[in-house]
């Protein structure tokens, strides 16, 4: 009898022994798999970060911008031990570009349909909505720079056979159109804009057909604000101070649609996207902190409707970095100058003086 009571005991301690082995083993496992997650993450942030500076060279800008600034009467020569290349004077502030900006161009296509490619010639579509969205690690802000979608610069032409015409000085949505609708047609309108911002540094694109714009806005619940203007479209009518509550293809309506028959309605849909873009940043940021992960589902449903280069892993890095990001009113911009009749159509030609001010205080610091 007491020897089969200590042979209990001791199946009953090897069970014990056992149970602890199992529960060691699970834990460690556990532990196991948060590491190679958490390792995972930390490549995936320095892969995407890598990548997006890698991507663009700000040597022209640099250039150019010390250029302007002794023709404008300032200096670039050396004045103290703290001057680096490429820093200059101006109006007596010493300036030295940012290099740790990152800046992005986002466009708004023309079409409704699904991304397809055509061919390469005129019908790329053209990108009526263009914004410069502008992140700095430094200063923890978020910038936007709207783009006029009739701002005359420098574009390069095709026939509708593809076939290379040459540099021309038109309106800037046009670019998008000369190309095969998806990566051609952004990389054009890429060094379009990038010419225009004197050789500005772009480290990624994305184009989204304005058929995205139902999902695009649906996907953070739908956009309430005060319409800045009265609108009749027959499908969509609403009256300037009406309280809207965008759903669906009201947002798509609001964002797009403008009485081309009337000037300067262009400039008036500019200032809808952009009070668009202020109430929908708000609720971007919130979706953000409530689930990291939002942008990179969202990436997945715009997927069908968008041209990008900017990967996953750059996405989930960008997602990280923003979290503790402002934004507010001061931060969003629209280029200055004057909207002329053309010969068909209206033209925005820049205030060169106002455009070079402005990169100054974006992209440059003030060396104290």
């Amino acid at each position: 009898m007491p020897a089969r009571n200590r042979d209990a005991g001791g199946r009953t301690a090897v069970k014990k022994v056992r149970v602890g082995r199992v529960l060691f083993n699970l834990l460690l496992g556990v532990v196991v798999v948060i590491f190679v997650i958490a390792i995972s993450f930390l490549l995936l942030q320095i892969s995407g970060k890598n990548s997006l500076y890698s991507r663009a060279d700000d040597g022209q800008m640099i250039s150019t911008l010390s250029d302007m600034a002794v023709a404008l009467g300032g200096s670039a020569d050396v004045e103290d031990e703290d001057w680096q290349e490429g820093d200059f004077r101006f109006e007596g502030v010493h300036y030295r570009y940012n290099s740790d900006v990152l800046t992005f161009l986002f466009m708004g296509i023309d079409k409704m349909s699904e991304v397809r490619e055509v061919e390469e010639g005129i019908e790329g579509g053209q990108s009526d909505a263009n914004f410069l969205l502008v992140l700095n690690p430094q200063s923890k802000e978020i910038t936007v720079i709207g783009i006029p979608r009739d701002t005359m610069t420098e574009v390069e032409a095709y026939n509708k056979e593809g076939i290379y015409w040459g540099p021309m000085t038109a309106q800037l949505a046009i670019q998008h159109g000369y190309g095969n609708g998806t990566e051609l047609s952004c990389e054009r309108s890429v060094q379009a804009v990038s010419n225009l911002f004197y050789g500005l540094p772009i480290h990624g694109y994305c184009a989204i057909n304005m058929g995205a714009i139902p999902l695009l806005n649906d996907a953070v619940g739908g956009i309430d604000l005060q319409a800045i203007e009265t609108l009749d479209f027959g499908e969509y009518r609403i009256t300037e101070g009406d309280q809207l509550h965008l759903e669906g293809m009201d947002a798509y309506y609001y964002l797009h649609n403008r009485d081309i028959t009337k000037a300067q309605t262009a400039a008036g849909r500019l200032q809808r996207q952009k009070q668009y873009i202020m109430a929908y940043a708000a609720k971007a940021m919130a979706a953000l902190k409530k689930d990291v992960t939002f942008p990179v589902s969202l990436y997945g449903t715009l997927s069908k409707y968008m041209v990008t280069d900017i990967s996953v892993d750059e996405v989930g890095y960008l997602a990280t970095q923003i979290l503790n990001y402002s934004f507010d009113g001061d931060n969003m911009h629209v280029l200055e100058g004057e909207t002329t009749k053309g010969e068909e159509y209206e033209e925005f030609w820049v205030d060169e003086d106002a455009l070079y001010r402005l990169i100054l205080d974006i992209f440059y610091e003030k060396i104290e």
